[in-house]
């Protein structure tokens, strides 16, 4: 499977009879599928559909669907109710000249209610059924155009969280070989500090200092920390690979990351180990971002 975004935008549009219809779908980030269908009223099953469709197609993201239709041609009738319209125009003379005002102005009284009627068309059953029907194929459509964006968009983020992945692994590789996490450079930089405490050059005792330099090499010993730091990143390598709906995980695992990279920082020793620390969770940093946007 490949890796997908959450982000996307996808329509659809078709006609069925005399009716056209239309799908609009865009979806973003979200920690779980929430779907929301704006569907005119009447077609409860086309709704259903599309929840079921969606819910089979996505697993992460915040979708709006919504669904739209209009009658080509003459969607409504109009009708002229003349005998009321010319016994409101007399009335409206006789009212007029009694009083001494001018005549109403035939806007005025078309504006009477039940001078005009406005009816649309109406939508018979077989309509709602034919409309149903397409546009449930309609939504597939749109729903495939979709997940083929949020794949596209997943590849241009597989190959940034790749890159991330492999600064990470340099950085592990450069904290292995710091020469300052070796016990013979803590002895050396602790018999300096301790000269430098005593202010003399007498010579310190090399069994004690030994074992005080063995000490602190435990206490700021992170092989640990690096060696789960790269089984991390084997881990997140092999997420990425297996693709489909895998950002929890990730996200998870940049969690872990964080807390190495917190603890390389906490039991360095070194300036050299602390700046890699620094950098590393930069990277995180930056992974992490990277994947609030994978499904």
């Amino acid at each position: 499977m490949s890796l997908a975004s959450m982000t996307g935008f996808a329509r659809a549009q078709g006609s069925v009879g005399a009716w056209r219809w239309s799908w609009e779908v865009r979806s973003v980030n979200a920690k779980g599928l929430d779907l929301r269908l704006r569907v005119p009223s009447g077609f409860d099953a086309l709704e259903a559909a599309a929840r079921a469709a969606a819910g089979a197609r996505l697993a992460r993201g915040s979708v709006s669907a919504t669904f739209s239709y209009a009658r080509e041609g003459d969607s409504v009738t109009v009708s002229l109710n003349a005998p009321a319209l010319d016994a409101l125009i007399a009335a409206g003379r006789a009212a007029a000249d009694r009083f001494g005002l001018p005549a109403p102005t035939l806007d005025a009284l078309l504006a009477v209610k039940g001078i005009v009627d406005v009816v649309e068309a109406e939508q018979s059953p077989e309509d709602v059924d034919a409309l149903t029907r397409g546009a449930t194929a309609g939504f597939e459509t749109a729903l495939t155009a979709l997940v083929e964006m949020r794949l596209v968009e997943g590849s241009a983020l597989k190959a940034v969280l790749r890159d991330r992945l492999e600064a990470m692994s340099r950085l592990i590789s450069a904290a292995e070989a710091l020469p300052e996490r070796r016990i013979e450079a803590i002895r050396a930089r602790l018999e300096e500090q301790v000269r430098a405490l005593m202010g003399t050059a007498a010579p310190l005792d090399p069994d004690r200092l030994h074992q005080e330099a063995a000490l602190l090499a435990a206490k700021a010993d992170v092989r640990e920390e690096l060696d789960r730091l790269t089984a991390h990143v084997a881990a997140a390598h092999a997420l990425i690979d297996a693709g489909g709906p895998v950002g929890r995980k990730l996200d998870f695992l940049a969690q872990e990351f964080n807390r190495e990279a917190n603890t390389l920082c906490s039991k360095s020793n070194a300036v050299a180990l602390t700046q890699i620390g620094l950098d590393l969770k930069l990277l995180v940093d930056q992974f992490r971002e990277q994947i609030q946007n994978i499904e």
